[in-house]
């Protein structure tokens, strides 16, 4: 029964995060990491802020995520709920650009 206590103490703080994969698309810049470890609550406007920032965006510039080059989800969706309806792999994929691509 310890084992399993231990296995589920470990696995708990996994499953608080997720693993999100970003795609630049057109003549956005590329991100050299890629994969980021991200909380499930966080939103896709906290996400898209922090891809704007790290990318050293001008505040002009905008900046559009999809989901599996289809959709823009929702800027209060939590990708949480993202990676529970469109992740594969363990991991949730996502495309941004500076303009619209996709929907």
């Amino acid at each position: 029964a310890q084992g399993a206590r231990e296995m589920a103490e470990t696995e708990e703080p996994q499953r608080r995060k997720i693993d999100v994969l970003l795609k630049a698309v057109g003549d956005t810049p590329i991100m050299k990491q890629k994969k980021w470890t991200v909380e499930r609550s966080r939103t896709i406007q906290a996400l898209g802020l922090f891809v704007t920032k790290f990318l050293k965006l001008e505040a002009g510039e905008q900046l559009f995520i999809y989901v599996n080059q289809s959709f823009a989800p929702s800027p209060e969706q939590d990708v949480g709920t993202l990676f529970e309806c469109f992740g594969s792999d363990n991991k949730l994929v996502l495309h941004y650009c500076k303009s619209q691509a996709w929907g």
